[in-house]
């Protein structure tokens, strides 16, 4: 929709709702025979595409003339086609009832976004906005800002429709649309807008190894006597963020931009903060990217992004879950942020989107320096991946479309996704070997390649939403796959091997002697893994036809399940002494929204971890070699969004 054919709704709405309100005692005398029918002008907002049937059918069921005026200036306010003081004037009411707003009579009036249908798809821009998408429909309303604010935050659509229970997408298709940040100030000609969540949960886990507060693969070391149980009260998964939005003449090119942190960093060792570092978590860098989107017509619109987000590869679909730390670190999830310059390009076919992406990422595998180099990993992070000298490729197809035309539902995605890149071990001449010494005076170099690929799924309707991902690859470690193994020198047909530390310590660089009796570098192997995981979510509030504006209309409940598997050969050269090889994860999460801002969420979840019984030796348990390790884990807490 143009800005100019937009403000003419407004004033044409305005104009029209003046004139209603006026005729009101008019339309009370006929209120017997006209009460249950909808009105001139709910008709016209109806055929240009303002009004849903459902929101119309709603209208008609008033129970007077001053109600369905009321229900429909609430509508008009929640998808901003009017103004809060258009609203108050309106309905002559002093009051003040905003998107916000909480009483009685209406719990809530959610700002909504509004997408045309000639559109192409933008990510949301405000806390309250909607990860919106287009559809071939008039108007499609999406609720919730799912990659600003937790899963659970979703609110109703409308005073008259119940969300759906929409994926979470943190990389959203098409171009922003010019305008859409609507910002809560302006600096120099720049609309800011800030955003976040406030969380506290507590946390029990029947087993955690590491001390963490969150779940990791298990059979990462021995646990002493007992499963080594925990509990943790956390608040370091609060959020913060701001949006950006700068102006420019051109109507077609929007310039937009994110900067969003979290506490989830490394503890403190300070003076004040020594003796309580475990409450003490640092600020970290979450995404910062600018944006630039260009219109080249209603149905081709150009993409280029710059800076830190989401990876094109694999981190298109991601579980709705209370546990937002790791996010299934292991356990068949697969995602990462990563700073890129990724370019893409969106074609509108009505009622289908087809956006390819490409990307040029931060090369990296996740082999940091070891504990003894620790000053090295504070210093520069990983170098394996940038020692490689090449960029890391990542890409991604995603088609579109509207499964569900019911209000509040997003559109459907299938996605593929793909990455390709290497990584390289150095070795000082001063640490080569002696026996090799004389073979490799300055130093060696070897290295090995990682590479993904995955199939994902977000499939919404009113009633379900599925959603899921499948990946297999090599090197998976950075992604959070693969059992979080990388890579293992190959030494068969070695003979008078000897090692030796990669500058970093990071690596172990094995020499030896061939067949043909010359030195070499043994190779470096990728470990190979595959996985994926699978959700169902049931928007139960919509189920059971609760009334969008009380207290029950915010239940949720979602399921899960998670696997992610290195391969068991890869892992007998790797880790011939025994290791974890399979690891899964089965969740349930129910959340309840008290209102748009605030929501409780209880999350009841099972993670275990398979030896790999290829070789004979297994990890230890409870002091004891095992084939299994368990973690019947509790998380509950409220989570307040801003």
């Amino acid at each position: 929709m143009t800005g100019k054919l937009h403000k003419l709704w407004v004033c044409s709405a305005f104009v029209l709702l003046s004139l209603l309100l006026d005729l009101g005692p008019a339309l009370a005398q006929s209120q017997n025979t006209s009460q249950n029918s909808a009105t001139p002008l709910v008709r016209l907002l109806q055929a240009k595409g303002i009004l849903t049937a459902e929101e119309v059918a709603q209208l008609s069921q008033a129970s007077s003339p001053s109600d369905a005026d009321s229900r429909l200036a609430k509508l008009l306010l929640s998808k901003g086609i009017i103004s809060q003081t258009d609203y108050n004037q309106m309905l002559g009411d002093p009051s003040v009832v905003t998107a916000s707003s909480n009483s009685a009579s209406v719990s809530l009036v959610p700002a909504v976004y509004h997408v045309p249908g000639s559109a192409a798809a933008t990510p949301a821009v405000t806390p309250a906005v909607a990860s919106a998408v287009a559809s071939n429909a008039p108007v499609v309303t999406v609720d919730s800002d799912q990659q600003q604010v937790p899963p659970s935050q979703t609110a109703s659509v409308s005073p008259t429709t119940i969300s759906a229970a929409n994926p979470i997408r943190p990389l959203p298709v098409g171009g922003i649309k010019k305008g859409e940040l609507k910002p809560a100030i302006t600096v120099a000609g720049v609309g800011i807008t800030p955003y976040g969540f406030l969380k506290a949960t507590f946390v029990h886990d029947s087993s955690s190894p590491g001390g963490d507060d969150f779940p990791l693969p298990g059979f990462l070391g021995d646990t002493g006597p007992n499963a080594a149980p925990e509990f943790h009260v956390k608040a370091r998964a609060s959020r913060f963020g701001t949006n950006f939005e700068w102006g420019d003449s051109s109507p077609n090119l929007t310039i937009t931009g994110k900067l969003e942190m979290d506490f989830e960093g490394n503890f403190n060792r300070s003076d004040n903060r020594n003796l309580s570092s475990i409450r003490s978590s640092n600020v970290g860098i979450r995404l910062a990217f600018g944006r630039v989107d260009y219109k080249f017509s209603n149905a081709d619109t150009f993409s280029a992004l710059f800076g830190q987000d989401w990876t094109p590869f694999t981190s298109s679909t991601l579980p709705n879950i209370l546990e937002t730390t790791g996010v299934g670190i292991g356990f068949g999830v697969l995602w990462e942020r990563a700073p890129q310059m990724r370019f893409g390009w969106t074609h509108n076919f009505g009622a289908f989107q087809l956006m390819p992406e490409i990307a040029v990422v931060l090369p990296a595998v996740g082999d940091v320096p070891s504990a003894a180099n620790i000053s090295n990993q504070l210093g520069y992070g990983e170098r394996q991946g940038p020692d490689s000298a090449s960029p890391q490729l990542e890409g991604r197809l995603v088609g579109q479309w509207q499964l569900d035309h019911a209000p509040g539902v997003a559109p459907a995605e299938l996605i593929v996704s793909f990455e390709e890149g290497s990584r390289t071990a150095i070795v000082l001449g001063a640490a080569v070997p002696t026996a090799y010494h004389a073979a490799f005076p300055t130093g060696a170099r070897v290295g090995s390649p990682t590479n993904g690929v995955t199939f994902e799924w977000q499939l919404p309707t009113h009633w379900v939403t599925l959603i899921g991902k499948v990946y297999s690859g090599s090197d998976l470690r950075y992604y959070f796959g693969g059992q979080l193994f990388s890579n293992y020198n190959s030494v068969f047909g070695l003979t008078n091997t000897a090692s030796a530390l990669s500058i970093d310590g990071g690596s172990t660089v094995v020499f030896g002697t061939n067949a043909s009796g010359n030195a070499v570098v043994a190779p470096e192997l990728p470990v190979r893994a595959r996985g994926g995981f699978a959700q169902i979510g049931l928007p139960l509030s919509r189920w059971f036809g609760s009334d969008p504006e009380g207290r029950n209309a915010g239940w949720s409940l979602y399921g899960m399940y998670g696997t992610d598997q290195a391969n068991t050969n890869d892992l007998a050269k790797a880790a011939p002494g025994g290791s974890r090889a399979r690891s899964d994860m089965t969740v349930g999460t129910l959340n309840y929204k008290l209102n748009k801002w605030v929501s409780f969420s209880f999350e009841q979840s099972l993670y275990r971890t398979r030896a790999n019984t290829a070789v004979p030796d297994l990890p230890l348990f409870m002091g004891l070699h095992q084939h299994e390790w368990r973690d019947l884990r509790s998380e509950g807490g409220a989570i307040f969004s801003f």
